[in-house]
């Protein structure tokens, strides 16, 4: 279930500036249709009507809950009493951001008027209503404050909280499916559902293999061929490389995927999932080791597509992919892998879902005899993040029972990556070396597996962090 989330701006002034100064209603209710025009398409954002009294202030908190707003930008368009802000921060449970964006650079000192001070006088109620939400026992708003003509740096920080609220809104109704089990032994895996729903606002959603064997064995034929044609249009099918476990691709092989990523859209479908971690080892030679083995294609079409589907049944990474792609990153299921001295890079990737909406070309498809550490054969996914600037996060348990996040900023180089039906790409952390990266991004206490994505977050992740009220490590040049 894939939903927009909402933002409402709310502007607010001084009812009684109004009568005194007739004009200044209509100077000051544009500058709402200023703000959204810097917003982005991430998320739906709607202007709510001008509040300048307590009564219509009441009266658009009760329309706001109605719309199941998922957060709120409060823009102070002059002076305006903190009882205004109030009823928002009492009645709605959302994450809200007061903004003052004074129109002028400076006032004309020598031909200032009332008039012109009151239409610049965003930020000055700013620090009572700051106060006020601390008194009412209320989170602590963020404060954006910037002048008309700071037009990047008023873009960059507002859409960083559009982000992060979009990430958070991502969860809300949401349902994660859980197919099967965590990996043996790797203790980092396992997640606690009900802390899960409590920290992220999501329903769990425990599922049965045999439902996807069933939407297997319900698959038609015409269904398969059309399939087929959008693996064959996806991906650059390649013959056999340097490493032995590598085969050539059958059209049995192509036919089982392109079954297996059926049965998974309808297991998507039938269930309304927002997300998916799996993983099912099966005895050897049955339907279930069989079925486990030939998920990598369509849960690599599933993420692209942006539902995300974490391998090793790994809730946690799925949260993390949900949150990189809300925050404009895509977000591939990703861990470390070896480094490179020579270029000071590490490669990063993993087998099972990817993300090829971010590939830096096509996406190739190789036929493993066998996957390492799991059973059956098939299928595997393989490509590098486009080059440029990446971001990484992972979502960890602390011994309290509180979720973590750890992020790091780096740089996606071009070069050669192993052949062997995996994911890689090269990263380097300017200003570490590699090793050190390593080395920190251990001692942070992530989880051993992370999402990867396009683009510098770890601003709107911090953001994120902040309303989610969740502890963040961050690891690199971007720490502080």
């Amino acid at each position: 279930m894939m939903r927009k989330s909402k933002i409402a701006i709310v502007p607010l002034g001084h009812e009684i500036y109004f009568q005194q100064f007739p004009t200044l209603y209509d100077e000051l209710v544009l500058k709402a249709n200023e703000l959204i025009d810097l917003m982005d398409d991430s998320t739906e954002a709607i202007i709510t009507d001008y509040v300048s009294n307590i009564d219509e202030a009441y009266r658009v908190v009760q329309e706001l809950k109605k719309q199941d707003v998922d957060g709120v930008f409060m823009l102070l368009t002059t002076y305006l009493p903190s009882m205004l802000a109030s009823p928002f921060a009492l009645y709605l449970d959302v994450p809200q951001v007061l903004i003052a964006v004074q129109p002028l650079d400076a006032l004309d000192y020598e031909r200032c008027t009332t008039y012109m001070q009151l239409a610049n006088d965003d930020v000055c109620a700013m620090p009572e209503i700051a106060g006020v939400y601390l008194r009412l026992g209320r989170k602590m708003p963020p404060c954006i404050v910037a002048a008309s003509s700071q037009v990047e740096e008023l873009k960059r920080e507002l859409q960083k909280w559009q982000h992060a609220i979009a990430a958070k809104g991502a969860f809300k109704y949401a349902i994660f499916g859980y197919l099967g089990h965590t990996y043996e032994g790797m203790y980092d895996m396992h997640t606690d559902p009900t802390a899960f729903s409590a920290a992220f606002g999501a329903h769990v959603k425990m599922l049965e293999m045999c439902e996807l064997a069933r939407y297997a064995d319900e698959t038609t034929s015409d269904e398969v061929s059309a399939k087929c044609d959008t693996i064959r249009r996806t991906f650059e099918i390649c013959t056999p490389s340097n490493d032995p476990l590598t085969d050539y691709v059958q059209e049995d092989d192509l036919d089982w995927s392109a079954k297996m990523a059926c049965a998974l859209d309808k297991l998507v479908e039938k269930n309304h999932l927002t997300a998916l971690a799996y993983y099912y080892r099966g005895e050897p030679n049955t339907l279930y080791e069989r079925i486990g083995a030939g998920l990598i294609v369509g849960n690599t079409l599933l993420t692209s597509r942006g539902i995300p589907l974490a391998g090793e049944a790994d809730l946690k990474t799925a949260a993390a992919m949900l949150i990189m792609k809300n925050l404009g990153g895509g977000g591939s299921f990703a861990e470390l892998h070896p480094f490179d001295l020579s270029t000071n890079a590490i490669l990063i990737g993993h087998d099972g879902p990817h993300n090829i909406a971010i590939s830096n070309g096509k996406p190739l498809l190789r036929k493993l005899k066998k996957y390492h550490g799991k059973s059956g054969c098939g299928i595997g996914v393989e490509f590098s993040l486009k080059t440029g600037p990446v971001t990484l996060l992972s979502i960890s348990m602390q011994n309290n029972g509180r979720f973590r996040l750890v992020a790091a900023e780096g740089v996606s180089l071009p070069g050669s990556i192993p052949q062997t039906g995996n994911t890689n790409t090269r990263v380097t952390f300017p200003g570490m070396s590699v090793t050190d990266f390593c080395a920190r991004w251990c001692e942070a206490g992530p989880t051993h597996h992370l999402a990867l994505g396009v683009g510098k977050h770890v601003d709107a992740i911090r953001a994120f962090a902040r309303i989610m009220d969740m502890d963040l490590t961050v690891i690199g040049s971007s720490e502080g």
